[in-house]
């Protein structure tokens, strides 16, 4: 296979990951059918298999693009503030900023593939943990190197703070998509704002 070959086969692959990500995010791994995929993408079920080993795999490469997208806005945001409050207030923030397109948009990728995916995906379900941990550790250092630069509380527990400011934002999104009211998410980012103020030194 010549480079030019190996580059249009790239662009398809790409392709067919961001045209099926929203699918697979509003209908999980089991509620999308070849025929959404095929659907979406305007593609073959042969052209998408020639891409990928089979469902699982574009699933999987699904859930990574949707969880990517939101860890490259909030890793942007968090970039861009100056004070380790500020980093951590660019969550309740950020999702309370968004919670008007939480429904349409389908929750959150890593909450739905979690409870998608206990007990019948490991593969799914181990990249979500992935990403959980990757957050917690996320927070865990913000409010390490906040108590360090003198901003945040010594008394402060990193750990029990990022599993629940992880627990505030999962949990309300979860409600919002069930429930279809994003005051779930308002009410419960003003109380996570005001907690994380609480920690300011």
């Amino acid at each position: 296979m010549n480079p030019e070959e190996i580059t249009k086969a790239e662009k398809t692959k790409k392709y067919i990951i961001r045209k099926t990500a929203p699918i697979f995010n509003k209908k999980g791994y089991a509620g999308t059918s070849i025929s959404d995929l095929t659907e979406a993408t305007g593609l073959t079920r042969g052209s998408i298999y020639g891409n990928f080993e089979n469902k699982d795999e574009v699933a999987l490469c699904a859930f990574r693009h949707n969880a990517e997208s939101i860890i490259r806005i909030i890793d942007n945001e968090i970039t861009r503030a100056t004070a380790f409050i500020d980093k951590l207030l660019v969550y309740p923030r950020l999702y309370s900023n968004i919670a008007s397109h939480i429904i349409s948009f389908g929750g959150c990728p890593i909450l739905n593939t979690l409870v998608e995916s206990d007990d019948t995906h490991a593969e799914l379900r181990k990249e979500a943990l992935k990403i959980i941990t990757m957050w917690k550790k996320m927070i865990v250092s913000l409010i390490g190197q906040g108590k360090e630069a003198g901003e945040i509380r010594d008394d402060a527990d990193p750990e029990k703070t990022a599993e629940f400011m992880i627990s505030i934002v999962e949990g309300s999104v979860g409600m919002t998509k069930a429930t279809g009211q994003v005051s779930f998410v308002m009410h419960s980012m003003e109380y996570l704002e005001k907690a994380i103020l609480e920690l300011k030194a």
